[in-house]
């Protein structure tokens, strides 16, 4: 499968994840993102950066409860509930936010 931004096609596997990490960019999120039907906003950019961050020093991406951890840890208490995230990334935060960020997919998700 294939995604057509900017008159560059990106590689994608058969559920949209990337399978060139490095042809991420932000207009290929927005792009993602519009599969979802979500502009993004700053509050998605917030966890888009942080997902990024965590697998450049986990090398994985995280399921719902350690990003539910992480968001907490970063961004404070009120947006390390779970509920924020579904908000921001329904129907499934983890799986959403993590193509949107140009990862794998988390290994613990359905």
């Amino acid at each position: 499968m294939a995604l057509r931004v900017a008159e560059r096609e990106i590689s994608t596997d058969k559920e949209g994840y990337l399978r060139d990490l490095t042809d991420w960019s932000p207009e290929v999120a927005n792009a993602l993102a519009r599969e979802f039907e979500l502009e993004l906003t700053p509050e998605h950019w917030e966890v888009i950066e942080l997902l990024r961050d965590f697998y450049r020093e986990f090398e994985l991406s995280p399921a719902m409860r350690p990003l539910v951890k992480r968001v907490g840890q970063k961004l404070g208490p009120e947006k390390g509930r779970s509920i924020y995230l579904m908000k921001l990334f329904p129907p499934s935060p983890a799986k959403v936010a993590s193509k949107i960020a140009g990862l794998p997919r988390p290994d613990n998700c359905l």
